[in-house]
């Protein structure tokens, strides 16, 4: 099997997370902005935006969620959304991912025989690099989980960290020490999936 496959299947969903990972804060952005810069974007557009919360600033991220939760969330059922968050504030920080709807715009504009589909383009490239982002922290022994709280935070982060308004938040990735295993993963079968033709 290919060491490509490989770091696929240790990518995992990890919640059990932890403070303590290798890198110190400037390796670790380091690795993410190389991943970022060399993740693909239709016509070389480069939407992509990363935000890194570390410290305090995630801990205040996550308590931003469980305010705009708590209205949302019927009583009997909102402790376990308290202690799902209170997971994503233990680990060592959480990468926002935005998409930069200007860039799209301006493409738009530019090549109208595509315009419906740059902000589809702009959704892929940003899937594309979540997940290298993943793999990419997976290779070096740090677990992760990715979340989608927006549009339900939008508002309240890009006031927070003065977000240019053109970033729309498409994902937050919890990162940290990995302090249990992801359980084992269930494959739908491959006659359901795959079909092939000569």
């Amino acid at each position: 099997m290919s060491e490509f496959v490989n770091l696929l299947k240790k990518r995992r969903s990890i919640y059990a997370l932890g403070k303590n990972i290798s890198l110190s804060k400037e390796e670790f952005e380091s690795l993410v902005k190389e991943v970022v810069r060399d993740s693909p974007s239709a016509f070389n557009s480069q939407t992509q935006r990363v935000v890194f919360l570390t410290g305090e600033a995630n801990q205040e991220l996550w308590e931003i969620t469980e305010s705009a939760l708590k209205p949302l969330t019927p009583p009997e059922v909102f402790p376990n959304t308290q202690a799902k968050l209170n997971g994503f504030a233990a680990g060592k920080g959480t990468i926002l991912f935005f998409e930069d709807t200007d860039v799209v715009k301006s493409l738009q504009e530019q090549f109208p025989l595509y315009a419906d589909n740059f902000p589809v383009w702009s959704e892929q490239a940003s899937g594309l690099t979540q997940a290298n982002v993943w793999t990419a922290l997976a290779e070096k022994g740090i677990g992760a989980n990715l979340q989608h709280y927006n549009p339900v935070i939008d508002k309240d982060v890009h006031s927070k960290w003065s977000i240019p308004e053109s970033w729309k938040l498409r994902a937050q990735l919890v990162y940290g020490s990995i302090e249990a295993p992801a359980g084992d993963k269930e494959y739908m079968s491959d006659t359901d999936r795959f079909k092939s033709f000569s």
